[in-house]
């Protein structure tokens, strides 16, 4: 943990120091210019002591749970705009290095931008909180692609008003309790009740617009921004509200310009695997959650929409520039900060099946879904096909409202407690989306898609590295943080991650498990209590499964215990045994059963085709069943295991389900076919599907290449050309490897 890290190496590193302070609030100040696809501007932070230097350890399971006071609790979101003037007109243009300072240019800090490797440090590198000795204490954020042009502490003081903010009977002048009655102000505001959320932003506006008074020495390195200031030894004693001014570079990898499909200019932020480090200075890890208020300007016509709690209304600050305020007073992580730029337009549908009839327009070609706080991003391969793909899709990212946003994971490598919790719910979500469904169909639908998800699993086990199988690739060390508060997240670097799905697969195969294990009803209770005891805290693994297993002692008896579902299901790499011993259960199921009849009775075709060779005889025509979404799905699949389809067995299999009418996940395994069995007919489909639905399609590269087909090839080589430039730098980086 204390160990240089190679910021080549496939795990991501979380910087901050957040043990020794901690981002309460940030506000921020921006302008996007898409002529330089950069966004510029400020940013001010305000902090309160971490928890290690209030002698407190974040380890312990109670203090941990503290952490997240009452202010996590869900806030009336009633309209309060309160818009960021520009701050620069209030900001001190005085460089103060300190006081007595002279050589601002030492190798502890300087006032420059220039790039150096960073590994995270024991506090003893940093800084000597303990001893009081002679090193400056250092605040270290998480920072990456950013060009950071200056640092300074905030006056709060200064504030009109702010006397009510401080226990001291007056101002004096002296300066050491000038400092102290800075840090007390923002000590006192962040620490405002959560029905006082109005006045906290009015005075967060206000404190963000004061004067600077001191610059702060500061050093950028590979992941991190650290900050000093000279003869400041300890964290009580930092200034606890800072302003930075930076810009983003364009090819910073969190955030994404391209353009829509009318090729117009946006850019956006989701999902990046460096989450937001690379759109502002923050603090990553999953201790530091913060409300935060935000000001975004661009050019008229642009509409600037973010993860905020309020509708904004533009504000038009002078001819042909609009400034967009947005804000949240829930504690969230950095990660969930989330904007969207573009010549977007609202369009309000009486139904859900209108409103995907309707050519909406989406920038998103480089992922099919993502989710923030009060913001869903969708991509335009969920849209056509009819409502069942996007509908899941919705489905899937409104069940991280409560698992990944209001429960969150005190480890980022137990990515399972956010993506296996809302796939289980995701089935149960659009159970009760669908109303006119019975009992008997909304189960079969689920042992259908537990029958694909099956599958999906099978061949991600089989294809990709056992070490990214592991759920809790820490194991016992998972939720260990460095003495300062710094961790890693384990392959969080590594490209092909991404596109895997073995956390989604594995924790929605434990929960069906144990659904299986406890009952429906018991666990369906459990989940529900676990949901209200744990809202808005950080969990572990074990938290859930402790209280599940309370809840249902009799389980324990039967040999089910914490331990053994750690070694079963996520300490180890590959199939879970207990969900090889459960065999194929849903192969039972009514839907599947249709299914495996008519793949019988394509074989059976694709055989008596083959056998005639190019006579045309006349045959009894076969009658095939219509077929749900989900069942076309595991009927290609089926179809896709077979050596030989001829070419009049493919042209009748889309003529006969109209496959390149269907949504995107049965036109991929179109797709397939195609590739495979060399259908030059398809190839138009294939190329369509690389062009639109990019992230789906990275694996049709390999594909393509595989077959060593010289066409094939020159088909991967001139879509890979043609949509490189708007792929997100992760799938590029994959496709290339495939091809080059």
């Amino acid at each position: 943990m204390e160990t240089q890290l190679d910021p080549m190496k496939d795990d991501l590193p979380l910087m901050a120091n957040t043990s020794y302070m901690l981002v309460k609030h940030y506000v921020l100040d921006l302008d996007v210019d898409f002529k330089s696809k950069v966004i510029e501007g400020i940013i001010v932070l305000f902090f309160e002591s971490g928890s290690r230097y209030r002698k407190t350890s974040c380890l312990d399971k109670e203090s941990c749970q503290s952490q997240v006071d009452e202010t996590c609790k869900m806030r009336t979101s009633e309209p309060c705009h309160i818009p960021v003037t520009n701050v620069r007109a209030c900001s001190s243009k005085t460089a103060v290095c300190g006081k007595g300072e002279e050589d601002t240019s030492d190798k502890n800090g300087n006032h420059s931008n220039k790039e150096q490797d960073s590994g995270i440090s024991s506090s003893q590198d940093c800084c000597d909180i303990e001893n009081h000795g002679n090193k400056d204490f250092l605040l270290v954020l998480d920072c990456c692609d950013l060009s950071v042009l200056k640092v300074e502490e905030v006056d709060v003081a200064a504030v009109s008003g702010i006397e009510k903010f401080t226990r001291s009977a007056k101002i004096t002048d002296v300066s050491k309790e000038l400092e102290n009655l800075r840090n007390q102000i923002v000590h006192e505001l962040v620490a405002l009740p959560a029905d006082r959320w109005k006045e906290q932003l009015y005075y967060f506006t206000r404190c963000s617009q004061a004067p600077g008074c001191g610059e702060l020495l500061f050093t950028t390195g590979t992941w991190s921004l650290e900050i000093r200031k000279s003869r400041i030894q300890t964290p009580a004693d930092f200034p606890h509200a800072i302003r930075i001014w930076y810009k983003t570079k364009p090819e910073g990898r969190s955030v994404t310009w391209t353009t829509d499909q009318s090729g117009r200019p946006c850019v956006y932020t989701m999902g990046s695997p460096i989450n937001n480090r690379a759109l502002f200075p923050c603090q990553e890890p999953p201790v530091a959650l913060s409300t935060w208020q935000a000001s975004v300007r661009a050019a008229a016509g642009f509409v600037v929409l973010m993860s905020g709690e309020n509708s904004a209304e533009p504000v038009q600050l002078q001819e042909g520039i609009l400034s967009w305020y947005y804000y949240v007073t829930m504690p969230m992580p950095a990660s969930t900060f989330t904007i969207a730029v573009g010549c977007w337009q609202e369009v309000k549908q009486q139904s859900f099946t209108a409103a995907n009839q309707t050519n909406v327009e989406f920038p998103l070609p480089s992922s099919q879904a993502d989710f923030s706080p009060h913001i869903i991003f969708l991509s335009q391969s969920v849209l056509p096909g009819g409502s069942h793909l996007c509908g899941t899709r919705l489905c899937h990212e409104i069940a991280h409202a409560w698992f990944g946003l209001a429960i969150g994971a005190r480890d980022w490598t137990e990515e399972w407690i956010s993506e296996g919790f809302a796939t289980f719910l995701e089935d149960i979500f659009w159970a009760r989306a669908q109303q006119q469904l019975s009992h008997d169909e909304v189960k079969g639908q689920q042992e259908l898609k537990a029958s694909l998800r099956w599958r999906r699993l099978r061949d991600e086990v089989q294809n990709s590295e056992e070490e990214l199988q592991v759920l809790r690739p820490k194991k016992e060390n998972t939720g260990e943080l460095s003495e300062s508060g710094a961790s890693i997240v384990k392959h969080g670097l590594k490209a092909e991650k991404i596109f895997m799905q073995v956390h989604y697969l594995k924790g929605y195969f434990l929960l069906r498990f144990l659904a299986r294990a406890v009952g429906e009803a018991s666990y369906l209770a459990s989940l529900q209590k676990f949901v209200q005891k744990f809202h808005g805290q950080l969990v572990l693994s074990q938290d859930f499964l402790c209280m599940l297993l309370e809840d249902n002692p009799e389980q324990k008896k039967s040999g089910l215990t914490v331990e053994s579902i750690f070694e079963n299901w996520l300490d180890t790499s590959g199939i879970p045994k207990p969900l090889l011993e459960e065999g194929e259960t849903w192969k039972e199921c009514r839907l599947v059963q249709q299914v495996s009849g008519e793949v019988t009775k394509w074989i059976q075709t694709n055989q008596r085709i083959r056998k005639s060779g190019k006579k045309k005889r006349k045959q009894d025509e076969v009658v095939f069943q219509k077929l749900l979404p989900d069942q076309l799905v595991l009927l290609l699949e089926s179809l896709l295991e077979e050596k030989t389809l001829c070419p009049r067995i493919l042209q009748c299999l889309e003529k006969t389900y109209q496959l390149r009418e269907q949504d995107a996940e049965v036109r991929h395994r179109w797709c397939e076919l195609v590739v495979k069995h060399k259908y030059v007919p398809g190839y138009g489909d294939v190329e369509k599907f690389l062009r639109e639905d990019q992230a789906m399609g990275v694996y049709l590269y390999g594909e393509l290449m595989v077959n060593e087909d010289v066409k094939q090839q020159e088909l991967a080589h001139k879509c890979f050309a043609a949509a490189r430039e708007h792929m997100d730098a992760s799938s590029a980086k994959v496709v290339a490897e495939m091809l080059f």
